[in-house]
């Protein structure tokens, strides 16, 4: 269960860079000071998301449908994890 979970948690977790990128590039091509923003200001992103929402709806959509993905490849990698040591010891 382990290596499932770390194969999961990395490809939903490199989906979710491309994407998250994807939307920071839209950002900047809108102002440099909405891609500063959504860059350094926590939470920024989601305010420029909601804002655009037609110029982000696909990616911002893409981004959510990797989020599972990753938690879930986290979940099994963490069970896998306690389950081997607790075998062991």
């Amino acid at each position: 269960m382990g290596m499932l979970g770390t194969v999961l948690s990395i490809a939903g977790g490199i989906g979710m860079l491309i994407f998250g990128i994807q939307i920071l590039i839209l950002a900047f091509k809108t102002s440099v000071g909405w891609g500063l923003a959504s860059l350094f200001i926590p939470f920024v992103i989601f305010v420029y998301v909601a804002k655009y929402w037609d110029a982000c709806k696909t990616p911002f959509m893409r981004w959510l449908a990797c989020l599972p993905v990753w938690a879930i490849g986290a979940a099994l990698s963490f069970w896998g994890a306690f389950s081997a040591a607790g075998a062991g010891g």
